[in-house]
């Protein structure tokens, strides 16, 4: 025994005698060493061996775990784990290597655990995205359940959330398994689209405060944005399981959410939110570990920004007045007052964790000068133990006895270290800072993915344009206007569907019983999506984009709005587009996009023409079939439909699935072809059409009249303008406010809709809510007699008020005994009034169908981060204001109830939200110095505008307004916004020629035309002969002639020519619409701010501007965000 003692100890040290000669031949085991006792003994010390997370503070008292302060802490165990595994010298090492893997599958799971036990909140959260429903955002170490209430803490942070998708998905691909099984992988699938939502949705932010004061307000954060978007782009057509997964165990996100996301994050950036003008967290954001920033100039603002407002000596401060740890800090106090966060300033705490941000930052970019430097910092600020380890510290503060003079000169004090030691976060930054510094980790083996080059150069994109015929009629109109293509039946191999059902398809990823999640709950698509071709096993699938998707929304029948948009999504492409192969978009021509005499629609044909000169809208396009283009496309597959299991039933294949869905369809169209209501014998425009008789219409009793009477648009009965119109035309004689001669002639009739036979009858104004007995039975008859849409809507809009839309009308179905509910005929209104582009009637059936704008969500939220306020409603009477992203649903139900039973206001509203989101994204210049839209008092000024162009009352003009298409709309509110005048001229031929509506800019010396392009049938009014003779008598004319004129006594021999407006009156003018889109002065609110400072306040009418404002914010200048606007 004793023989064999000694002989075993000589093995031994003979082995450690091989191993350090190892070593020392390898020259990297020494150093490799000491990182593996600097991560035991400041990492996995605290880690704990039963769940394997991480505590909140190193003390034994601390019994709970944050997410994100855990996903942190491993990074530097997993990356300590690849050092072993790339620098193993013996068994010893790759053992090491191995453990520490599993340490971090371990940590990984505890926290998937964690989460997964909440996928009741992740399901509601989905729909509501309120805090209330939103995961925690710390647990119980041991137990892995909450520790606080849903409403104890500011547990909405999509930052940590998608902090955790994104690690989880470097670490797969690096060949690290986490997820085992498929209901993990439905769970993850369910985390997507819990974040996905992100650029519209508040949260409390990476420091779990929510706005800077601490009020526990959510906020629009970039650094949640950020991080979103890095992790739907790193996880998105990733297998879960590795090598060994298959199509079930593949996630999937839509590429139009993350763009949308990008598109927020890049108008936002160098802006933190609204109450923090900049933020440190944002360098996780423009680096490592999200590198979710593409634009390099706005990247190096971002950063430069950062340092410029945040560096000192000992790192940086999180914020700019941020109390946190300071010695002023009440900490009996949970939250502070705006003003007093000025005792705050240049005293902040500087966090050196920070300097780590920026160390990886230079390293990844290859900045060697950069990453020495803050190498350097570095050293200054690490507290160095007994042993030799370094430490880095939460954070360095201002001692007590220092404030007075830090106050007068900042950054000259010395600070001391408080706080965690070690800060765990900091720590494993700082230990990943010191293994890609010496070499053992490079930064592509903790960036497997690549995401560090998000910022390289994207090569040109090329736009493919198949352009298909609805069927073989318009096939052979398209022929006769010299445009040779395809029909979608006979587009093959390649089938086309609308976008519905690539939405229903996505609606299928992330289902499980078990857990008890519904999948995708959004049933938008967007341009991204429906450009890509689709695989499903041997068939390849095409969509045309939503847009054109009438039942969606009816912006779709406007064929000069279809046109624009599909010209915008052009130029979105070569943007946008970031996927392998090129976009394909499928525009089809159905019989609206023809005019009466068969022509196709001239702005129609003119894309089309643009279309073959190979350019479009400065992006690079190219025309062909679906058949050429096959090759070429971006083609993803959709194996995942009939690959998925749940229960252990495969579920019934995903061709058979949408199969049944496109069946399904099918029915629906053949179902509403099946009219139930009376049309017209006749297609011609000016037939005469079966209308009630007057005994019918008097016994209608209060339905006659009863759309108009929910109207709620009133142009201001005290404006001094409109009083001046209405004065003049009872006058007959004189002058208007624009000193025209007034009309003369007959009294003019009410000025109504396209066709005076189509018009609801307006003899009665009794109260909405008043109605008399009406025999409903007999009502039924009179809409089966009817052949008037007008009549027709008014009776259908009575069901709808008194039944609802679910209510048995008993009308026997035509072709069938299929039950007709009030529904199905507001159903066939709204698809009647389309065909025969009646917009006041296709409004309000919208209405009543409660239909919704694409991306309506998305509309409000490009307005909010650009820093506007908005309400909705009409003034002085239902205004809401909406100061925050709020989901789809319930922004819809906000604006219903602003209007309350006015449906074309509502669906108006939704209109104009979109355009306004438009031109802030293409024209931000617009919206300079404008805080707040009030989209109710931008509706009446159009109005307004109307009425003063057409010199007609108030509800004339409203009634106008609601009948103008929504391309005709884009066009008077783009006009409004820019400041341009507008008139009506008449067209140069007969009678029957239509009218335009033309724009003068202001206060030009000349009356130069500048024409809303396209701006037609505004006043659709060519069938009324007698109503064209009362503006040929004076009014049209005499407009035309002052838009014709040329403002200097007539210097084309014209001595007709009427002078341009008093400038009085115009200034009049440009101050109202200015007052009714709050716009304001240059530089308005810095001159205020230092007015304030200077003075003891200011009245205002009746409220008082306190010179404590002053100490709420500050001035701030940059490029980017010119000053921070008080709360005035």
């Amino acid at each position: 025994m004793y023989s064999r003692s000694v002989s075993a100890t000589w093995d031994d040290s003979e082995r450690n005698s091989l191993s350090e000669k190892i070593r020392a031949r390898s020259n990297s085991g020494v150093r490799l060493d000491y990182y593996q006792r600097m991560v035991y003994k400041t990492i996995l010390k605290y880690q704990d061996p039963v769940t394997g997370l991480f505590p909140g503070s190193c003390t034994p008292e601390s019994k709970e775990s944050w997410v994100r302060d855990n996903v942190y802490a491993i990074l530097s165990v997993w990356a300590l784990s690849l050092a072993n595994r790339k620098n193993s010298d013996l068994d010893e090492d790759r053992a090491k290597s191995y453990e520490l893997q599993q340490r971090c599958i371990k940590n990984m799971r505890s926290i998937l655990t964690c989460l997964i036990k909440q996928a009741d909140k992740v399901e509601r959260f989905k729909k509501t995205q309120s805090p209330a429903d939103s995961l925690h955002a710390k647990y119980g170490i041991r137990s892995l359940k909450t520790t606080v209430g849903d409403s104890e803490y500011g547990h909405l942070q999509l930052d940590a959330i998608s902090l955790f998708i994104l690690i989880l998905a470097q670490m797969t691909a690096s060949g690290v398994q986490i997820i085992y099984t498929l209901d993990e992988v439905a769970f993850i699938q369910n985390l997507v689209f819990y974040i996905e939502a992100a650029y519209r949705t508040p949260d409390y932010g990476v420091w779990e405060r929510g706005d800077k004061t601490n009020h526990g307000q959510t906020e629009l954060n970039s650094s949640s944005i950020g991080m979103s978007k890095a992790a739907l782009e790193a996880i998105n057509d990733l297998d879960l399981f590795g090598a060994k997964g298959g199509p079930a165990s593949v996630i999937h996100c839509i590429p139009d959410e993350t763009q949308k996301c990008s598109a927020v994050l890049q108008s936002m950036l160098p802006r933190e939110s609204n109450s923090k003008e900049v933020d440190a967290a944002l360098l996780g954001i423009i680096g490592y570990p999200a590198f979710a920033v593409e634009d390099a100039d706005l990247l190096n603002l971002t950063r430069q920004t950062l340092v410029d407002k945040l560096q000192g000596r000992y790192g940086l401060r999180r914020f700019l007045r941020d109390g946190y740890r300071t010695s002023k800090e009440d900490s009996h106090r949970l939250h502070y007052q705006p003003w007093e966060l000025k005792a705050f300033e240049n005293i902040e705490c500087e966090w050196p964790m920070f300097f780590c941000y920026l160390m990886l930052d230079a390293m990844f970019s290859g900045n060697t000068e950069m990453a020495d430097e803050y190498w350097d910092a570095l050293e200054e600020v690490v507290v160095r133990t007994d042993d030799g380890l370094k430490l880095l510290p939460e954070m360095y503060a201002v001692p007590q006895d220092k404030i007075d003079a830090e106050y007068l000169e900042p950054h000259s004090q010395d600070r001391v270290h408080i706080g965690r030691l070690p800060f765990l976060w900091g720590q494993s930054l700082y230990i990943l800072c010191c293994l890609i510094k010496e070499g053992f980790v490079a930064c592509g083996e903790i960036d497997p993915l690549c995401r560090r080059y998000v910022t390289e150069k994207k090569p040109d994109i090329v736009v493919q344009v198949v352009i298909l015929a609805e069927n073989d009629v318009v096939k052979e109109k398209a022929r006769q206007n010299g445009i040779e293509i395809q029909t979608i039946q006979t587009a093959r191999p390649v089938e086309v569907y609308p976008a519905r059902v690539l939405s229903y398809i996505y609606g299928q990823l992330g289902k499980s019983w078990k857990l008890g999640l519904s999948g995708r709950p959004s049933h938008e698509v967007g341009t991204l999506s429906t450009s890509t071709l689709y695989q499903l096993h041997d068939r390849v699938i095409a969509f045309t984009p939503q847009f054109l998707d009438q039942e969606y929304f009816y912006l779709a029948t406007d064929t000069n709005l279809l046109i624009d948009m599909f010209r915008t999504d052009i130029s979105f492409l070569k943007s946008n587009w970031r996927m392998l192969g090129r976009p394909t978009v499928i525009l089809e021509i159905s019989e609206r996009s023809f005019e009466e005499d068969g022509k196709l629609n001239p702005a129609f044909a003119a894309t089309y023409r643009k279309c073959r000169t190979g350019y479009l809208h400065g992006a690079r396009v190219m025309l062909g079939t679906l058949n050429e283009f096959l090759n070429t496309s971006c083609m993803y597959t959709l194996q995942f439909l009939g690959a998925s299991t749940d229960s252990g039933k495969v579920k019934k294949s995903g061709e058979k699935d949408v199969r049944n869905y496109i069946d399904l369809l099918l029915l629906q169209k053949q179902a509403a072809n099946k009219a139930q209501l009376p049309s017209s014998r006749s297609n011609k425009r000016d037939a005469p059409k079966r209308r009630l008789s007057r005994d019918l219409r008097s016994r209608a009793g209060s339905v006659v009249g009863i759309i108009r009477r929910t109207r709620s648009i009133q142009v201001d009965t005290t404006d001094p303008g409109m009083i001046n119109i209405r004065s003049r035309q009872s006058s007959g004689d004189g002058l208007d406010q624009m000193g025209l001669p007034s009309p003369s002639g007959p009294p003019q009739p009410e000025l109504f809709y396209s066709a005076p036979v189509d018009r609801p009858i307006f003899t009665q104004s009794p109260s909405v809510d008043e109605f008399p007995e009406v025999e409903v039975p007999e009502l039924l008859d009179m809409l089966k007699q009817t052949e008037s849409l007008g009549e027709q809507a008014e009776i259908i809009h009575y069901l709808y008020l008194t039944k609802g839309l679910n209510w048995d009308t008993r009308i026997s179905s035509r072709g069938g005994s299929v039950r007709v509910t009030v529904a199905d005929l507001v159903k066939e209104l709204y698809d009647k009034s389309c065909q025969t582009k009646k917009w006041w009637l296709v409004r309000h059936s919208a209405g009543m169908l409660d239909k919704r704008v694409e991306d309506l969500a998305r509309a409000v939220s490009d307005l909010l981060v650009h820093q506007k306020q908005i309400t909705v409603g009409m003034p002085s009477d239902s205004e809401v204001t909406i100061t925050r992203p709020l989901p789809p649903e319930e922004l819809q139900t906000l604006i219903r109830g602003a209007y309350k039973k006015d449906n074309s206001t509502a669906m108006l509203t939704q209109e104009l939200l979109m355009y306004l989101a438009m031109f802030v994204r293409t024209e931000p210049d617009l919206f300079h110095d404008l805080l707040r839209l009030r989209i109710g008092l931008i509706i009446q000024i159009m109005a307004a505008e109307l009425a003063r162009a057409l010199k007609c009352k108030g509800p004339e003009a409203s009634e106008y307004l609601l009948n103008l298409s929504p391309y005709e709309m884009k066009m008077l509110l783009h006009h409004i916004l820019s400041g341009k005048e507008i008139g009506v001229r008449e067209g140069d031929g007969a009678i029957g020629e239509e009218n335009a509506v033309l724009t003068v800019a202001p206060l030009l010396q000349k009356n130069r035309r500048s024409g809303i392009a396209r701006l037609r049938k505004s006043i659709q009014l060519s069938a009324n002969e007698n109503l064209m003779q009362i503006f040929n008598q004076g009014r049209l004319s005499t407009v035309n002639g002052l838009l014709s004129g040329t403002g200097d006594g007539g210097a084309d021999g014209d001595s007709g020519s009427e002078d341009l407006p008093e400038k009085t009156g115009r200034w009049l003018r440009r101050r109202r619409l200015d007052g009714a889109l709050n716009r304001l002065p240059k530089d308005f609110y810095p001159r205020i701010w230092r007015l304030l400072e200077k003075s003891q306040g200011l009245h205002v009418a009746d409220m008082f501007l306190s010179p404590t404002l002053t100490n709420e914010v500050r001035i701030w200048n940059n490029r980017r965000d010119k000053y921070n606007r008080p709360r005035i």
